[in-house]
């Protein structure tokens, strides 16, 4: 029992009591509670929500409220510092390759939240490139587009679905998977060196975390469903490993910084205030 005193009175007293516990266990504990918290959280998804495909549109609604985030601080604040110029260019990229996919390969609910995102984000780009390129902090965005795109690309050229699609298009389909996995990390980069993430920053990087692990559950719930035409859709051979190896990943490079925006809201901080590990 809490003293009268120290009783947790709202969600945020109640939620630095877990961090706080959570912040006091070994590494080997904290990733065992991380995953089994993942399992669990899984588990409720699979049993509360009936069409899995809803949350792949889930995913593309945050990604799209993230964006509409950093629109809304750089229309109202008039200052880019602390975005990373380099990862909106490769969510522009990857977003315009999917968007062209979806036209040649589908067309659904998923083409339009991407053409609106993409919108959103070629006007950041513009808006960090020409009218406030003088805060925009290029010495600390030093992870090139190309460096992390290129290697994407050469890897689409080897590993690709194994669909009847022509070539060109299984190619271009595979290099938006592999870069949309890494493109947060000139922006996690960014913010490892600033050490600092200022609050509208942090509302979107949380809102990509939060979309990297709904695109997740998504792809892992249709295994479990064992959805047959998930799998014409992807293909095989190594293919298929890939993607889900591509999603993973997008979760647990935004895992780390989501557990430190949860602890900053916890404590009542308008800012996230990162360690030099974890990027």
């Amino acid at each position: 029992m809490y003293p009268d005193d120290d009783k947790p009175k709202t969600s945020r007293d109640a939620l630095a009591v877990v961090v706080k516990w959570m912040k006091s266990r070994s590494p080997r504990e904290k990733t065992i509670l991380s995953v089994a918290a993942g399992i669990l959280v899984l588990f409720i998804l699979w049993i509360v929500i009936e069409d899995h495909d809803f949350l792949f549109v889930l995913a593309e609604i945050c990604h799209f409220i993230g964006i509409a985030l950093l629109v809304y601080k750089l229309f109202n604040n008039k200052t880019c510092v602390g975005i990373s110029l380099r990862s909106q260019e490769l969510t522009f990229l990857f977003l315009a390759v999917r968007l062209y996919c979806s036209f040649m390969m589908e067309y659904d609910i998923h083409t339009v939240l991407d053409a609106l995102t993409l919108l959103a984000t070629g006007w950041v780009i513009y808006t960090m490139m020409f009218q406030l390129k003088h805060t925009y902090q290029v010495e600390l965005d030093t992870l090139m587009t190309a460096y992390v795109a290129g290697p994407c690309v050469l890897l689409a050229i080897i590993i690709h679905p194994s669909t009847t699609h022509i070539w060109i298009h299984k190619v271009l389909w595979a290099s938006c998977v592999y870069i949309e996995a890494v493109s947060v990390l000139p922006q996690l980069r960014l913010m490892q060196k600033n050490k600092v993430v200022e609050r509208f920053t942090g509302h979107y990087v949380f809102c990509l975390g939060l979309s990297r692990f709904f695109s997740c559950a998504h792809w892992i719930l249709q295994i479990m469903d064992g959805n047959s035409l998930l799998m014409h859709i992807w293909g095989y051979g190594p293919w298929p490993v890939l993607v889900l190896l591509s999603e993973v990943v997008q979760t647990f490079i935004l895992a780390d910084f989501c557990y430190y925006y949860v602890k900053s809201y916890a404590q009542g901080s308008g800012v996230v205030r990162l360690p030099e590990n974890v990027v």
